[in-house]
């Protein structure tokens, strides 16, 4: 081999040593995180499509009894104001009653 081209590659050795010192270190790698568990399903809750829970709506007329907040900046206030949400009944999931069933396991009648 010729002179020249070990001068260079050593040139090229020693350049990738020194910005491979230069460079910030890297952090160490973090442990492996053992599989996730996952969690037990959540039961859908009851919100109507104005944005409101079943228990802002009234039972007997599905009436929505929540108070909604109206900017200022659309009535040329400086504050906003309240008044009633608009909703004119529940729309929404409807959630399931619950019923006591005996046990049926223990053998006992």
């Amino acid at each position: 081999m010729d002179p020249v081209s070990l001068v260079l590659g050593a040139a090229v050795a020693l350049g990738g040593v020194l910005i491979g010192r230069m460079l910030p270190k890297r952090g160490p790698k973090p442990p492996p995180r053992p599989p996730s568990i996952p969690s037990s399903p959540r039961t859908p809750q009851p919100i109507c499509g104005c944005g409101h829970h079943l228990v802002f709506h009234d039972q007997q007329s599905k009436l929505c009894q929540a108070q909604v907040v109206i900017p200022g900046r659309w009535t040329g206030q400086t504050a906003g104001s309240y008044r009633q949400c608009m909703c004119q009944g529940y729309r929404g999931p409807v959630p399931v009653d619950e019923y006591y069933a005996p046990d049926l396991l223990n053998g006992d009648n």
